[in-house]
């Protein structure tokens, strides 16, 4: 009595159970039947189907799913640190923490939730994660399915601490491909970028898209907020809208580097694809009571829908 019908759409449409290592994780589903699934294990996304039930993103078949390891797939928080530029462990530790069901979430803007069912998660560091970083901080995630089957993630960081830190912050995006060698990136051309294959060392890339025929690790710079990413033989494009989020990560293992991962099938690579939103290159500064947000957006179109209609 007394519910809006969105307020209805947004209990009815959620789902909580426990995973096999007995992890809480939440099912998100929209009217359309598309759905995704967020494990606190990492506040990570596991899983986000399309309304005929395709899965849009790649999950290991040899991915580890009990903590602390992190889970290979889906899209991984790396924060307070990405990759291994740092003292952390690789990739930071927000994404081997089990996080809360935040039961007072902060504000958003108004309409944000209409039509849309979301789960809000809250991550608060511990007294070891204090030992090897000492910020005091609040982690808040918002994952959201909307009507169309769009998946949105915003993350807000606000320092609690009595200090100013710094922090850097990926959507680790593992995305399910038909064939990597058939997959290429439209709305990177031009830009510079740092390669970890090369000592991360800047160059410019000069493609009219990104195309892959062997190992990529690169961090894009200065990139524009509408990314796409077009699988040929699947005949769609995942579209990515971001903000907050200057960067733009992209990594394909390939052959060599596959076969050295114990929680990575040896062909696995032709298979997926990461493409993250980013803030690395110039890490985020808070001073005490300040707050970053990150969105990230991701939808999915036919391929004939293609880059003149994205405002690349």
């Amino acid at each position: 009595m007394g519910h809006s019908a969105a307020d209805w759409d947004y209990r009815a449409a959620i789902e909580i159970t426990k995973d096999w290592n007995g992890v809480e994780q939440v099912l998100l589903q929209n009217q359309q039947g598309a759905s995704a699934r967020v494990s606190l294990h990492g506040g990570q996304v596991t899983s986000w189907r399309n309304k005929h039930g395709e899965e849009l993103l790649f999950t290991s078949s040899k991915a580890i799913f009990k903590p602390p390891k992190a889970m290979r797939g889906g899209i991984p928080i790396c924060f307070p640190q990405f990759g291994n530029c740092g003292s952390l462990e690789q990739h930071g530790f927000a994404r081997n923490k089990v996080w809360a069901i935040d039961d007072n979430p902060q504000l958003h803007p108004p309409n944000y939730s209409h039509g849309k069912s979301f789960i809000d998660l809250l991550l608060k560091p511990s007294e070891d994660d204090l030992k090897c970083w000492p910020h005091s901080f609040e982690f808040r995630l918002r994952v959201s399915l909307a009507t169309s089957g769009d998946l949105t993630l915003t993350s807000r960081v606000r320092n609690v601490n009595g200090k100013p830190f710094s922090f850097s912050f990926a959507y680790h995006t593992y995305f399910l491909v038909s064939d990597i060698s058939e997959v290429r990136i439209e709305g990177l051309e031009t830009l510079d970028y740092l390669d970890d294959l090369c000592e991360r060392k800047r160059f410019t890339e000069q493609g009219d898209a990104i195309t892959f025929e062997s190992e990529v690790s690169r961090l894009y710079l200065s990139s524009p907020n509408v990314i796409a990413v077009l699988d040929h033989e699947k005949k769609r494009t995942y579209v990515i809208r971001k903000e907050g989020l200057p960067d733009v990560s992209v990594w394909n293992p390939w052959e060599k580097k596959s076969k050295s991962m114990v929680d990575f099938g040896d062909e696995e690579y032709k298979q997926m694809l990461c493409v993250g939103g980013a803030a690395i290159e110039k890490p985020i500064t808070l001073k005490p009571g300040e707050e970053w947000t990150g969105r990230l957006q991701l939808s999915v179109v036919p391929s004939s829908f293609c880059s003149e209609h994205l405002d690349l």
